[in-house]
């Protein structure tokens, strides 16, 4: 089967020997693991390590919520994201609204909104769901409360033996709040290695579990990580697109462009750029450093910001995910009147008019000296994206080294959680407490 490929012909000039230099001694780092972070490189190595056993307890688990109308997918940050990323990618935008085989798969615990959740319990009552609840520690705020108020609900609607036989728990193998609750309550469990990051665990039963109960080919997804990883952990610039990615961003930066927009014209990639932007963003933005992740969904924003990428201030760089091909074809049809003035397009398939679009914008904004880096996959399944979610996780740990950070950790998270606390009367954090109010006061 074909890859993925990476065209970077408008910003190659970018490129110095010394970025080049940088990006082989930061990839050398990675692939024998003596890098800052080195102890979080379980991703590396995941599309072979995992374990045929493993893989068969999640297919088993998934086959648990088979009846279910809904599955509450509990998380936040890379316990969600990445699921969601191929889910939305894979499936059929408006199958909420359609009838189905299989479990319709809903987030939660990835916001504290109250309207949010409330409107999600009242959809779910009466209505048969499970949960799956993810969490290394099953302390964080968001998905706490979430599967509080969603466990209490299944309870009232099935009982509490029913209810834990529609839950299941992916968590820590060894310490954290969830997995006690779990081994007390006697409820299916499935770990997270713990050397795997939440932004790198798609390729865990973090994402294979929610991806397999909407019915998407895990195997496939993982080969394709495979595939890809023959090629990325390599030291050999030519061949490796991972590292020239890394080369090209770090280039950029050098000369200050400092936000770099992934774009496509799917629609369906709109929760993939949402993952991309806390790989990147979590990976790289510390120490003062690090290009600031945005996204774009193309031709629909071309129509609201499209105006300050074209003329605005040069401090951008596009990333634009290009798809060969489509699920479905559609035709524009003739029209006697011709009002709109589109016959011209008659009997032409919209995919056309959408690549003309895509490379329209691209030399427009070329001209308009932004760069663009294109990286370009064949269709929309589970063997192409899992060759681009490998392909990021990859470029990211080499253009995290290039910075000189550790791009494993991400030590700013935890500062408004501690604000959080404060304000909310957590027990310990009276001290942090009065120094807020105090603070507010004076405001």
């Amino acid at each position: 089967m074909s890859n993925i490929s990476l065209e970077l012909d408008s910003c190659r000039h970018y490129l110095t020997e010394e970025h080049i230099k940088k990006a082989v001694d930061a990839s050398r780092l990675l692939i024998e693991e003596v890098g800052e972070g080195n102890d979080f490189l379980g991703w590396k190595d995941l599309p072979f390590n995992i374990a045929e056993d493993y893989l068969g307890e999640v297919k088993r688990l998934a086959d648990k919520f088979k009846a279910c109308t809904y599955v509450v997918c509990i998380g936040i940050g890379g316990s969600y994201l990445g699921a969601k990323a191929i889910i939305s990618a894979l499936g059929d935008t408006f199958s909420p609204y359609k009838r189905r085989s299989r479990p319709f798969v809903l987030y939660a615990g990835n916001n504290l909104s109250e309207d949010y959740l409330y409107e999600l319990v009242d959809l779910l009552k009466g209505e048969s769901f499970g949960i799956i609840n993810i969490s290394k520690s099953g302390g964080t705020t968001e998905p706490a409360i979430a599967f509080r108020i969603l466990n209490q609900l299944l309870i009232d609607q099935v009982g509490e033996q029913k209810a834990r036989d529609l839950t299941v728990a992916v968590t820590s193998p060894i310490s954290g709040s969830l997995r006690q609750y779990a081994l007390k309550q006697n409820v299916s469990m499935i770990h997270i290695p713990e050397d795997v990051g939440g932004r790198f665990s798609v390729f865990t039963a973090v994402g294979l579990l929610p991806i397999a109960i909407e019915g998407y080919d895990i195997d496939r997804l993982l080969q394709g990580a495979r595939d890809m990883q023959k090629t990325t952990i390599s030291t050999h610039f030519e061949s490796n697109i991972s590292m020239q990615y890394a080369a090209v961003r770090n280039a950029l930066y050098d000369a200050g462009r400092k936000i770099e927009i992934l774009c496509s014209f799917r629609p369906k990639l709109r929760y993939f750029a949402e993952w991309w932007k806390q790989l990147f963003g979590e990976s790289e933005g510390k120490c003062g450093k690090g290009i600031f992740p945005a996204s774009a969904n193309f031709s629909t924003d071309l129509h609201s910001i499209g105006q300050w990428i074209q003329e605005g201030e040069r401090s951008i760089f596009e990333t634009v995910i290009s798809v060969d091909h489509t699920k479905h074809k559609l035709q524009i049809p003739s029209n006697d009147s011709n009002l709109d003035n589109l016959n011209y397009l008659s009997g032409r398939r919209l995919d056309e008019v959408n690549k003309s679009a895509e490379t329209a914008a691209k030399l427009a904004h070329i001209d308009g000296n932004v760069p663009v880096i294109q990286i370009k996959m064949p269709t929309l399944e589970e063997y192409y994206l899992g060759q681009l979610i490998y392909f990021f996780e990859v470029a990211v740990a080499i253009s995290g080294y290039m910075l000189d950070v550790n791009p494993f950790n991400q030590p700013g998270v935890e500062a408004y959680k501690v604000n959080m606390f404060a304000l909310l009367g957590k027990p310990g954090y009276e001290e942090e407490r009065n120094n807020i109010l105090r603070r507010l006061k004076r405001q």
